[in-house]
């Protein structure tokens, strides 16, 4: 009798312990889970700001470029129009020129 109950407790025992472990491996796979949803996420964001990065960069790039080509261009106008007025004035000295000749 006192054998029987014991046997009975012992797989009372089994089972229940065998519920916790049933309960604590679906606990560990929720838990997995739930990782790597987190690792995903972070992946993702971190992909996110590593596409913004470059983006701002390129952006930055480009504007600088302008910038340049911008400087250029009016550097280029500003040789043009001292080119110009430098003729102008030879022209004008040349002019003078001649007519002091002619009065001469």
């Amino acid at each position: 009798m006192m054998m029987m109950v014991v046997v009975v407790v012992m797989m009372v025992m089994l089972v229940m312990l065998m519920k916790m472990m049933m309960m604590m491996m679906m606990m560990m796979v929720v838990m997995m889970m739930m990782m790597m949803m987190m690792m995903m996420m972070m992946m993702l964001v971190m992909m996110v700001v590593v596409v913004m990065m470059m983006m701002m960069m390129m952006m930055m790039m480009m504007m600088m470029m302008m910038m340049m080509m911008m400087m250029m261009m009016m550097m280029m106008m500003i040789m043009m129009m001292m080119m110009m007025m430098m003729m102008m004035m030879m022209m004008m000295m040349m002019m003078m020129m001649m007519m002091m000749m002619m009065m001469l």
